[in-house]
This record gives C-alpha cells, sequence and structure tokens, in this order.
C-alpha cells in the first residue's frame, strides 16, 4: 500500500526546510534520484561539517544526520500516493508513513545512541509501531473503494484543514545539538506532537469505529511517551 498524498507543495516545502532541507517545492516533490533526496542533501551538509572533528563528534554529527534524514524521508513518504477521499483510510496511510519516521528514527538511537533508557523507548517504539503499522495496514485495505467524505487538498475542508494543522507541528523550527541521545529526545516530541493532533482529528471527523478506536488509542500512548521524552530532556538540560 502506497503512502497517502494530503500535503500541498507549499507545505512540503516548509516541513522538508524544517528538517534541514533547502531545495524548492518544485525540487523536493519531483526529485527522483538518491543524490538529490533530502536525505542525501542532509548527509552531504554533515560530511561538510565533519571534517576536523574527532572520532566521537562525527559518530555523533553523522547519527544527527541519519536522524534528520529519516524525517525528511517520512515526509517524501508521505507525498508518495493519492487519497481516495474517505477520512478513515487516508489517516491509516497517513500513519503507515508517519510510523516508519518514528520506526527510523529509533534505529538510529539504537544504533549510535549511548543512553540506556532512550535505548529501551526506541526499542519498545519500533515494537509498538511496527505492530501499529500492521493494524493500519489492514484497515486500510479494508476500506479500500470506500465512499468519498471529505475533499482532499481542499483547506476550508474540516479534515483536510485539521490533518494539515497537524503536520505544522513538525515544522517547528529544530536546532541539532549534535548528540544523538538528545536529538533523538527532541525529534521524537515533535514527530509524537504532530502524530497526536492528526489523531485527533480522525477521531472528531472518522466515521469507522476500528479505526477511531486505534487513532484514540495513539493519543494516549504518544502523550505519555511525550511526557516521558520530555521528563528525559529536563533530567538530562532541555526541554520542549
Amino acid at each position: 500500500m502506497k503512502s497517502t498524498l494530503f500535503l500541498s507543495a507549499t507545505l512540503t516545502a516548509a516541513l522538508l526546510s524544517a528538517c534541514g532541507d533547502n531545495k524548492t517545492a518544485t525540487e523536493s516533490t519531483t526529485a527522483t534520484t538518491e543524490s538529490s533526496s533530502p536525505a542525501a542533501t542532509d548527509s552531504a551538509k554533515m560530511s561538510g561539517q565533519m571534517d576536523g572533528m574527532s572520532s566521537s563528534e562525527a559518530t555523533s554529527s553523522a547519527a544527527t544526520g541519519s536522524l534528520t534524514g529519516a524525517m525528511a524521508k517520512m515526509m517524501q513518504q508521505m507525498n508518495a500516493g493519492k487519497p481516495i477521499g474517505n477520512t478513515d483510510h487516508d489517516f491509516s496511510h497517513m500513519m503507515i508513513a508517519h510510523h516508519q519516521g518514528a520506526i527510523d528514527m529509533s534505529e538510529v538511537e539504537l544504533r549510535d545512541g549511548k543512553d540506556a533508557t532512550l535505548k529501551a523507548m526506541a526499542q519498545k517504539t519500533i515494537d509498538d509501531q511496527k505492530k501499529e503499522q500492521k493494524d493500519f495496514d489492514k484497515a486500510a485495505d479494508r476500506l479500500d473503494g470506500a465512499a468519498k467524505n471529505y475533499t482532499p487538498k481542499d483547506s476550508n475542508d474540516k479534515f483536510q484543514a485539521g490533518m494539515d494543522e497537524g503536520m505544522k507541528v513538525q515544522m517547528q523550527p529544530m536546532t541539532p545539538s549534535g548528540n544523538t541521545d538528545m536529538d533523538y529526545a527532541m525529534m521524537m516530541v515533535t514527530h509524537h506532537k504532530a502524530a497526536v493532533a492528526m489523531s485527533k482529528t480522525e477521531v472528531a471527523s472518522g466515521q469507522d469505529p476500528e479505526v477511531k478506536k486505534m487513532a484514540q488509542m495513539g493519543i494516549d500512548k504518544q502523550t505519555k511517551e511525550i511526557q516521558q521524552f520530555n521528563d528525559w530532556m529536563a533530567k538530562n538540560g532541555m526541554k520542549m
């Protein structure tokens, strides 16, 4: 199943910019080669910044590039398909792609992070979100061909506007610290806040009981995880 296209070209460009990509909207949405992808752009930037660094500093900077690259990749995946205009079906697709972003960032944390608490949270995130991806995929398959109940890309549509507002949460400026653990926690707070906002839109506007239930479960779980990440950052010198 392909990810669902919810975002306008303008919003897409802004989101990619928040992840450190400086390409125009056209370049961001039409690039097809690896060298022009946001992940590749981030990698190139980070490579230049690693000159003169110690081995440990270079490793940390590379990990930060991997985290921002995972976020940019998630944005691209969320724009890879087309919505059918059914809230529950299209929300399910959005969550499949959005969950993949959390999985990819968590894999970076497991590989390069040092903090035992965050590494445990990263493993739990991978396990939980892979399971939820399967549940959303089943729901999307079941709802293929479902009746249209909203107008995609129409900013005046209540559901579309809610989804766009949810994604704007991820547009807040992020200044990486260069520390894998801190950057992972910071980006996961932003990721989860966006997921909570979009899930609230589904709960308010969706019609399928099963998908609405999954959305509410996501709100409850990720709200708790946001607090856990914030508690860790406060203890370690940062809070969002």
